[in-house]
């Protein structure tokens, strides 16, 4: 009989993998027996993905569980996820190709971004009072909505309003400008105000939650650092608000990379006064937000009602700037 070579073996066991088998679920944990399944779900943890991410203090902290406890169970959904293996640069272009694109509405905007803002991303957008942050937020909440023929997600939005700058009346005028019912719109924007920064933290738990009978597509926190920055005042509490900032950008990546969704932050700006050449405009948050952001958008006013938009950091796109004007129809060119 004639020996295989081992490239007929690994054959052999390619075909046994692709054999569909059930998506495990959290039940196929080690250590994990219904109470313990019960409280991973009601904790939010439906997908092991979800799991696999988390540190064992954080699992333990929002599952009520013991930290060794925590700790198994994150290694068992590693394994069964298949997370934290090197895969080739080829695997991870294919797995690319889950990333979908939101039109913002304008041509210009969206070649300055290469098609759209994209999924499975932070978008942070920054700039002056009245420079437009919660124009883009509120235009691409509608944009949403829209068929992906159109260029729209076709999912639901969830906006965390830290400034009650959120208005159903701009989103009506722009939803009909798309050629949407305002009501079918307005239904499936999801709004809470988040009236302090712990307030606004345990939202995206509640997102979280909320996601498991739902298709999020886009998280809007409009804005990011309002609360941090009227809470944590001086050198002294600097430390514990970036820490919690951090922790904050980290769980809204987690719900972008599961969801498959955008998170599109707004942000404050202030001055540096000691800047003696150039813009001396500087966004709240520091190296923290700037580093957990995907993409950062600055903002600005120019002439005649026009808005500038510079592209300031991307993983794979220049710099560049994209002028467009905000009507009462919504961003458009």
């Amino acid at each position: 009989m004639k020996k295989k070579t081992a490239s007929e073996k690994v054959e052999e066991k390619e075909i046994i993998i692709d054999i569909d088998e059930p998506e495990p679920t959290v039940e196929d944990l080690p250590g994990v027996g219904p109470a313990t399944a019960e409280k991973l779900r009601e904790a939010g943890f439906e997908d092991l993905l979800a799991i696999a991410v988390l540190s064992p203090p954080e699992l333990a902290e929002q599952a009520e569980l013991g930290e060794a406890v925590s700790s198994k169970i994150i290694a068992g959904a590693k394994k069964l996820a298949n997370i934290g293996g090197f895969v080739s640069g080829k695997a991870l272009l294919d797995r690319r190709k889950r990333v979908q694109k939101l039109t913002s509405g304008t041509s210009s905007l969206d070649e300055l971004l290469g098609g759209g803002f994209e999924t499975q991303a932070i978008v942070e957008v920054y700039g002056e009072f009245g420079s437009g942050k919660t124009q883009v937020g509120h235009q691409l909440a509608v944009n949403t909505i829209l068929n992906e023929k159109e260029g729209g997600l076709n999912g639901e939005v969830f906006y965390i309003d830290t400034e009650d700058t959120f208005r159903p009346e701009r989103i009506a005028h722009m939803a009909e400008a798309v050629g949407l019912k305002p009501q079918g719109v307005l239904d499936r924007i999801h709004v809470a105000r988040a009236y302090n920064s712990a307030h606004q933290i345990l939202l995206v738990d509640e997102i979280k939650k909320m996601s498991k009978n739902l298709d999020v597509k886009l998280i809007i926190v409009d804005s990011l650092t309002s609360h941090f920055r009227a809470e944590y005042i001086g050198r002294g509490m600097l430390a514990t608000r970036q820490q919690k900032l951090n922790r904050h950008m980290k769980e809204l990546k987690q719900l972008a990379d599961i969801q498959n969704a955008i998170v599109l932050v707004t942000n404050q700006v202030q001055s540096k006064p000691d800047a003696m050449w150039g813009d001396p405009t500087r966004a709240v948050g520091g190296h923290i937000v700037g580093h957990a952001s995907t993409f950062r958008l600055y903002l600005r006013k120019s002439k005649g009602g026009r808005r500038i938009a510079r592209l300031v950091d991307s993983p794979n796109l220049p710099e560049g700037e994209a002028v467009f004007t905000v009507t009462s129809e919504g961003l458009r060119d």
